[in-house]
């Protein structure tokens, strides 16, 4: 049945419903024509073409007016709604073209949640509402495998990332501070250092989540002399904090972790602690609007501060 009628339509055209259905709102071939700007000749055969397409007359004719019979009443109506479709399809397509429509699948380690990536979120949703945007917690390296596959089309990744495919912007960066228990010496401390952890249980997030920063902190540790006393490791910061909280030791975490707020923690600067660093990575060849719309807000949010 489907094939039967696209067969019989094969020769239908958009531009026949536009003059079909200009010609049923004016009923008048001359006034139709001027609405259209064209000339009367050219219209009647465009609507004698599409009879002839259809099989069935759709105006009867006189020489004061034009009327619709009852096939083109019925016809009128389609026309309406698949003219109505197609600016519907044609405005959707245009703003998936801007960026405004489609899906954006987006990764994210897990500080970012206390860092950047609220912000972002917020301002992009703001802007592009019709996007349908899909969250997945992923560590760096799990980021930089999906990027690379195609499972998630941008991340907020610790750095460095080895993959040259992959594009990279810094979004923010800043001195990590030490989680230090409410009770510990430390806590109570007015100036702190990076040496000062020598001897001192510490909390780390795995290597396997962020190496750049393990390997970062266990080298600042021997510069000072000392090899540092690693106590336990967690994946999630959050859970690193928790630790924390329970006494188990001290942990170098990124300046944003003082937004995990908890009464058993303190947060102390330090001297010599190594930086932490939040950034943005996509496929250098993904040339999707939705995408790149998602990297300017990102741009913009850092260029004013937020």
């Amino acid at each position: 049945m489907y094939c039967e009628c696209i067969e019989g339509m094969a020769g239908m055209e958009l531009r026949h419903l536009v003059y079909f259905v200009t010609l049923a709102e004016e009923r008048h071939f001359g006034r139709a024509a001027a609405r259209l700007n064209m000339t009367q000749p050219p219209l009647s055969q465009q609507i004698r073409q599409l009879e002839e397409e259809l099989g069935v007359r759709l105006f009867s004719r006189s020489s004061r007016r034009v009327e619709l019979t009852a096939a083109g009443e019925v016809f009128l109506a389609e026309a309406r709604k698949a003219l109505a479709q197609v600016e519907r399809a044609a405005d959707a397509a245009r703003r998936a073209g801007r960026g405004e429509l489609g899906r954006l699948r987006v990764g994210f380690v897990g500080s970012a949640t206390y860092d950047v990536l609220p912000a972002v979120l917020r301002a992009y949703r703001a802007r592009h509402p019709g996007v349908d945007v899909v969250l997945q917690e992923l560590s760096t390296p799990q980021q930089e495998e999906a990027l690379v596959t195609g499972e998630i089309d941008v991340g907020f990744v610790r750095p460095p990332l080895a993959a040259p495919e992959l594009a990279l912007e810094v979004l923010d960066e800043a001195p990590c501070v030490l989680a230090v228990p409410v009770r510990h010496p430390l806590a109570a401390a007015e100036k702190v250092s990076l040496a000062d952890l020598a001897g001192v249980p510490l909390v780390m997030l795995s290597r396997s989540t962020w190496a750049g920063l393990y390997d970062e902190v266990i080298g600042l540790c021997r510069t000072a002399g000392f090899s540092p006393d690693i106590r336990q490791e967690a994946r999630e910061f959050q859970t690193v904090i928790g630790l924390v909280a329970g006494g188990l030791g001290v942990a170098v975490v990124p300046a944003p972790a003082r937004n995990l707020h908890t009464r058993d923690v303190v947060y102390k600067e330090a001297a010599g602690m190594p930086r932490a660093v939040m950034g943005l990575a996509w496929r250098r060849d993904d040339d999707a609007p939705v995408l790149h719309a998602f990297v300017e807000v990102a741009r913009s949010l850092r260029a004013s501060g937020v």
